[in-house]
């Protein structure tokens, strides 16, 4: 989600961190192609072709930005070597998805380390980093807040020790009617000392993963993943919005396959349009 967001809204949006996924449009709106080749099966072939001719394709009638808004974003990509939900060969696609769309030295990814399918942290709050269990934040001894942070934001300063900002709980259909039918109730946003007090501050959008939503773990992504103590320190507001789990997607997961219609991964689809929607409220837009 986080990369279709990125690729659809990119005249807005300054870059993407993502963690153990694959490549835009890889299921290309099929369950069966989902299962093929996105996720866990380790001869998975992702169709970088068809997936460049379909984002082509959606350039042209503006279904997302114009690809050429990329030439300056930075990318960080994140696999850990014991992960069995997404295959290595899935992740190896998404990064030659985005090294094909941006100067390369601006995509970054990691696939060294030791670590199962989760959100790793170096802090005492996770899970055992070598296994994938709820609510999937792995206590790894590894900052990934802090090392995507520092490749989206140069010149990140440090975190703070403890985070001293806000939690909200937002009204996600109240504050976004799109968000009604294809986003949970409740949504997350964390806001610093810094910028409840008026100082200017960027907006950092973090989706959450499968199983991770507000109905399964309640606020635990929106409070551990390390992100909020980064935002403290760097005037950043972190909004956490929420999927929430249907007949069609029992998981939780945001939409990578059609669940919300055939447009999901686009400017069109139902999800897409809801957390815009949400962005631009956060912005003051609407």
């Amino acid at each position: 989600m986080a990369a279709q967001f990125h690729l659809a809204y990119s005249s807005e949006v300054q870059g993407a961190a993502i963690v153990a996924a694959g490549p835009v449009y890889c299921a290309a709106n099929s369950l069966q192609t989902a299962f093929a080749h996105c996720l866990n099966q380790p001869n998975s072939t992702p169709d970088l072709t068809a997936a460049k001719a379909y984002l082509e394709a959606q350039q042209q009638t503006g279904g997302i930005d114009a690809l050429e808004n990329l030439a300056d974003d930075k990318v960080w990509l994140f696999h850990g070597s014991k992960d069995t939900t997404v295959a290595a060969p899935v992740s190896d696609a998404l990064a030659a998805q985005y090294q094909s769309l941006l100067p390369k030295n601006n995509v970054v990814y990691i696939k060294d380390k030791p670590f199962a399918h989760h959100f790793p942290t170096n802090h005492q709050n996770g899970t055992d980093c070598t296994a994938s269990t709820a609510p999937f934040i792995g206590n790894c001894g590894y900052d990934a807040a802090g090392a995507l942070l520092s490749h989206l934001l140069p010149g990140l300063k440090p975190r703070s020790d403890k985070a001293s900002g806000q939690l909200l709980e937002l009204d996600q259909v109240g504050l976004a009617p799109k968000a009604k039918g294809q986003l949970g109730a409740t949504g997350y946003l964390y806001l610093p000392q810094s910028c409840s007090q008026g100082q200017s501050c960027r907006l950092h959008v973090s989706f959450h993963g499968c199983k991770q939503y507000a109905g399964a773990v309640g606020d635990v992504y929106a409070r551990l993943t390390g992100l909020n103590e980064y935002a403290d320190s760097n005037q950043l507001v972190v909004f956490y919005p929420q999927a929430d789990q249907s007949v069609m997607n029992p998981n939780g997961c945001w939409d990578w396959w059609g669940y919300s219609g055939e447009h999901y991964a686009t400017k069109n689809g139902a999800q897409m349009q809801a957390v815009k929607q949400l962005v631009d409220v956060l912005q003051g837009r609407r």
